[in-house]
């Protein structure tokens, strides 16, 4: 297969930033596309060409055609999709074969399969992947699945059967609930993904939410990148994610790794993907899904394996061979990303948008920011309310937890609410810093919290500004200051 030499980005924000750099690194030209409410995107500045979609701001990302056209049209050989929304359509990635686009991720056929919870699951469990006891094909009738979940036994979850992200996802206690639970999981299905069909699973009490990242080429060989647990989320929406998880038994940690790399052997899967499990308070394994994409939180897994999944992910689309054995992966330190959102923690989360009229970022050894706003910068109200990620890494995990906590310090936002008092309380909490943490962590904590604003950036400012107005008065008068 020929080498990539231009590549046209079908996403926006941070990824695309991100996109942007690592294309850069390997000599390769980029292509940026952006909506009417993106024109003052920094990705779009920093990308070697860029072409407007003048739909309306979701659809501008969403319609295939017109982006294949235009890679066509700038003499694109690859596309690469980032997350979210093209990234998972396997339609999306046949038309760029049908095309002689190079589709940087998986297969279509794969993307098609994993899109499928349901069909997922049967053909990880015929590659002897633990999964949990639920139902093996999708259900639209409410009588049916209310039966079969009293078979199950309660509690149950209702999760939507061509979707992700949280999005048409229930949990229900009790079999008076199921019904309306039933109901809303099937509208918000169709309400995203259009189609309402679900399936049930048995539920498990606070479990860990670990996923193992995934690379493999079209030669065979299938390694891992090491774990993450996103275990602490909000709504089934993660909010934090670490690499590795501080509280997990090395035995179960590679085991883990065994199920996911021969799984991806057995369903001879390219390129990378993340294969996600939930643990129960006895360290039994349960396969959930496979995400056939980049993740939000690959940066954690970068500064811990050394690997930059976003090179290798166009390495391996070119038809290379990846060039490492995993003994050669060598995984050091911890790393904790935080996802900065734009919404209030005090009016229960709720989207802001709004203009950033003051923004100071944290720095220092071990810390990464990846982001596209600036000062300046018109957060839109189309778009998921994540507006960067912020990364800290340290050799142990409670140098790992101090450095969050210095640098979450130091970031500033004004202009509009953000979720980073939300974090600051986070790093502050007693079973955060032990690494005790599962996905009942939030639910349980949010109430005893304080999220208040930064008071403490804003008396620095106050000292910075009394410090300029007594120099400012020094020049005035012509004072000769002794130092």
């Amino acid at each position: 297969m020929k080498k990539i030499s231009k590549v046209l980005i079908a996403n926006r924000g941070e990824i695309a930033l991100r996109i942007i750099r690592a294309c850069k690194e390997l000599d390769i030209t980029s292509v940026a596309i952006f909506s009417e409410v993106d024109v003052e995107g920094v990705w779009v500045r920093k990308a070697d060409e860029c072409y407007p979609i003048m739909k309306d701001p979701i659809n501008a990302y969403l319609d295939f055609n017109i982006i294949i056209s235009i890679a066509k049209k700038a003499n694109c050989d690859a596309i690469h999709p980032g997350y979210g929304f093209l990234s998972e359509n396997a339609q999306f990635a046949k038309a760029c074969e049908e095309n002689g686009i190079i589709f940087v991720g998986p297969k279509p056929e794969h993307i098609a399969l994993f899109g499928d919870k349901m069909a997922s699951k049967v053909a990880m469990k015929k590659v002897g992947v633990p999964v949990l006891e639920g139902t093996n094909e999708p259900i639209d009738d409410v009588e049916k699945a209310e039966n079969i979940s009293k078979d199950i036994g309660f509690p149950v979850i209702i999760k939507a059967a061509f979707g992700g992200g949280g999005r048409g996802m229930r949990i229900v206690k009790n079999q008076k609930d199921f019904k309306q639970m039933f109901e809303s999981a099937t509208n918000e299905a169709i309400k995203y993904f259009g189609k309402g069909e679900v399936f049930i699973e048995k539920f498990v009490e606070n479990p860990r939410h670990i996923e193992v990242q995934i690379i493999a080429d079209k030669y065979g060989n299938v390694l891992h990148l090491g774990e993450r647990d996103c275990s602490i989320q909000r709504r089934h929406q993660k909010v934090i994610e670490v690499a590795p998880s501080p509280r997990l038994n090395n035995n179960v940690r590679k085991k883990l790794y065994d199920i996911a790399t021969n799984a991806m052997f057995e369903l001879s899967y390219e390129n990378v993907g993340t294969v996600e499990f939930l643990l129960d308070d006895k360290d039994n394994i349960y396969f959930i899904e496979m995400n056939t994409r980049v993740q939000v939180e690959h940066p954690v897994t970068e500064i811990t394996s050394g690997v930059d999944i976003i090179q290798r992910m166009i390495e391996i689309a070119e038809g290379d061979k990846l060039q490492m054995s995993q003994e050669e992966i060598k995984f050091r330190g911890y790393a904790i990303e935080f996802r900065i959102n734009a919404e209030n923690p005090q009016k229960n989360f709720m989207p802001s948008v709004g203009t950033i009229t003051k923004y100071l970022t944290p720095g220092g050894p071990g810390v990464r920011l990846d982001t596209s706003i600036y000062s300046g910068y018109k957060v839109p109200a189309n778009y998921d309310s994540m507006i960067g990620k912020l990364i800290v890494w340290s050799l142990d995990w409670q140098g790992a937890v101090k450095k969050a906590k210095r640098a979450l310090d130091e970031f500033y936002i004004e202009g509009f609410p953000t979720n980073i008092p939300l974090h600051r309380e986070i790093v502050r909490d007693g079973d955060f810093k032990a690494g005790n943490f599962n996905t009942s962590y939030l639910d349980e904590k949010l109430e005893t919290f304080t999220l208040q604003t930064q008071e403490h950036i804003k008396q620095e400012e106050q000292k910075v500004a009394k410090i300029i107005s007594f120099i400012a008065k020094i020049k005035e008068k012509n004072i000769k200051v002794k130092h």
